[in-house]
């Protein structure tokens, strides 16, 4: 019977941990930075300060509001010159996280590196010269399963009160939590054209372009057909979107991670997107009489796909774009991820729109597929080299899956998917009901093999490739070391968050950053290059990604020394990568004189 540890028995848990906290102090688990937004102050002005709470890896601590009242608060204080009015401080609101020892209700916790806010007036008349503030933030740290005593952690900071002062950047936000009428119109319009974009991502082209090929068909038919098609395979784009963000606002309530791309790090999903796109790929090349859509839809025998497998092909098209990204796509998704439950409906509703703009546009103008040859033998010959490019696709996928499980067991989920195109073939070439009820069962069970398989292999250390030669030796990422390493050691840190099945991913690591230029660059300007590896789950890695108002990859910034971190866009650049490092370089060196 599964034991719950429910409010009282956490209460004493709380009390007792606070207790020890006379026997002896208590490791510290957060540290605290401070920074001001501006080098001098005015008398009468407001300094804005911010207070950097950097959490290690494995631990969290409560929320300024936590989930229940007798938990232990995290508060910062600050300490002013006598004189001073009282400072206001703003608290971010917490993320919602389960645990082992409370697993009915989630906590509102901070984790990774959270900012509080505080603005402080300064005196008319205080004379110039430098002001010391001292802040102090008390904190109960716990890992999944206990709670170690509060403790506190402290920093210090030296305003300047005088003339001449200039803004640093360094309170501003690294994502916006909210946004007014003309901000938030601006990240739809995003929204809008970065799933128009992922239509021409390598990802969706494939589908995009069988799609065009069965309205060119349906053309054939009427209009109707065309403007109902289009239409349908609109609906299943936007019912998919729909889903995803249903799925996100739920994982998020239940204390999960949430990103655009996460369902890649399941095994099980990988195999069941290898299984579907190979049966696409057989189907193209002959081996299906009826479109694959259709007989999933349970139509067959009219030789049309219907309405329920130009649908299916949408919801088909929406699945093959998560593993991309494309420009103004994760500020979009980025910015929605971390708003109420209506706003990710809306933004994903927008995205939603963009990817299905292509399809709405034909429906309401069909002449526009006059540009399109009309039917022949051609057509034949393209349905065979998209067969070949969703079988890439497959191959593609069988990649992801060796940097989640065992060698032997993807040798295996290998042979449940050769058995199950023989099981295709077989039944394609039976010409009695039996053979072909047969092969349907091998096929069946072919496929229920091969994702009982990627179940079991959840936590297996990966299959080993062969070492990849690399123009930049990138170190594995670690938050506190690269933080460390810009804060201490005033040297820059460029961290690249990535995965197998990220193919944009894959392609900014191929076009910029594995390139003599880049590499030149970082050994020139002493960057220090780490890489986060996002290919399986990892909390630490989606905290860090979410501290920055970020759910998806690729990610790219740069620990600049005395300033906040530079976030790049999702289509990297050399000139982007090339600006930024010589900038904070530059900005090094005139300090330094």
């Amino acid at each position: 019977m599964k034991t719950l540890l429910r409010p009282s028995t956490l209460a004493l848990a709380v009390a007792l941990t606070a207790a020890a906290a006379a026997a002896q102090p208590p490791p510290g688990k957060a540290r605290l930075e401070l920074a001001a937004d501006r080098t001098a102050y005015e008398p009468g002005s407001t300094a804005r300060i911010a207070a950097r709470i950097v959490i290690e890896p494995g631990w969290h601590v409560n929320s300024h509001r936590p989930t229940y009242d007798w938990l232990i608060a995290s508060e910062l204080a600050l300490d002013l010159p006598e004189g001073w009015p009282p400072a206001e401080i703003s608290y971010p609101e917490g993320v919602l996280r389960r645990f082992a020892f409370e697993r009915e209700q989630p906590l509102s916790v901070y984790e990774g590196t959270t900012r509080v806010t505080a603005e402080v007036r300064v005196p008319e008349a205080w004379p110039e010269g430098p002001a010391a503030v001292v802040a102090t933030l008390t904190y109960q740290a716990c890992d999944d399963r206990s709670c170690l005593p509060p403790t506190e952690a402290t920093a210090s900071l030296e305003l300047t009160v005088g003339p001449g002062g200039v803004a640093t950047g360094a309170t501003e936000p690294s994502a916006p939590r909210g946004a007014g009428g003309r901000a938030l119109a601006v990240l739809v319009l995003l929204g809008i054209a970065g799933g128009l974009i992922l239509n021409a991502m390598p990802c969706v082209l494939p589908v995009l372009s069988l799609k065009l090929f069965g309205l060119v068909q349906s053309g054939t038919r009427g209009r109707r057909e065309v403007v109902l098609g289009s239409l349908a395979t609109a609906a299943g784009i936007l019912v998919s979107f729909w889903a995803l963000a249903a799925a996100a606002v739920i994982a998020r309530a239940a204390g999960a991670t949430v990103g655009w791309g996460v369902q890649f790090q399941e095994p099980v999903f990988v195999v069941l997107l290898t299984v579907i796109v190979l049966l696409f790929s057989l189907n193209l090349w002959g081996l299906f009489e009826v479109p694959l859509p259709a007989r999933l839809a349970g139509l067959a025998g009219s030789g049309r796909e219907g309405l329920p497998g130009h649908f299916t092909s949408g919801l088909f098209a929406t699945l093959m774009a998560t593993p991309c990204s494309a420009p103004f796509l994760g500020t979009a998704v980025g910015f929605a991820l971390a708003q109420p439950g209506p706003a990710v409906f809306g933004m994903f509703t927008a995205v939603g729109f963009g990817m299905a703009l292509p399809y709405l546009m034909i429906a309401v103008s069909p002449g526009l597929l006059r540009w399109i040859p009309k039917p022949g033998a051609w057509m034949e010959s393209l349905k065979i080299v998209m067969g070949f490019l969703l079988a890439g696709a497959a191959l593609w996928l069988l990649y992801v899956l060796a940097g989640q499980v065992s060698r032997e067991r993807l040798a295996f989920v290998e042979l449940a998917l050769l058995v199950l195109t023989l099981c295709v073939w077989a039944g394609a070439r039976a010409n009695r009901r039996r053979g072909r009820l047969l092969a349907a069962t091998g096929l069946l069970v072919a496929a229920a093999a091969a994702l009982a398989l990627a179940a079991g292999g959840r936590g297996e250390t990966a299959a080993s490739a062969a070492p990849e030669t690399r123009l930049i030796d990138w170190v594995v990422f670690d938050r506190a070391e690269a933080e460390r390493l810009a804060r201490e050691e005033a040297r820059p840190v460029f961290v690249d968050v990535t995965a197998d099945w990220c193919f944009t991913c894959k392609v900014n690591e191929r076009l910029v950053l594995e390139t003599p230029e880049i590499a030149r660059l970082f050994e020139d300007h002493g960057v220090v290059p780490m890489r986060a590896d996002w290919t399986n789950r990892d909390d630490g890695i989606a905290a860090f990604l979410a501290d920055h108002g970020r759910y998806g990859i690729p990610f790219y910034l740069l620990y600049r020394p005395g300033r906040e971190p530079h976030l790049f866009s999702e289509l990297l650049t050399k000139g982007a990568v090339r600006e930024a490092v010589e900038e904070a370089t530059g900005l090094m060196t005139a300090r330094a004189e």
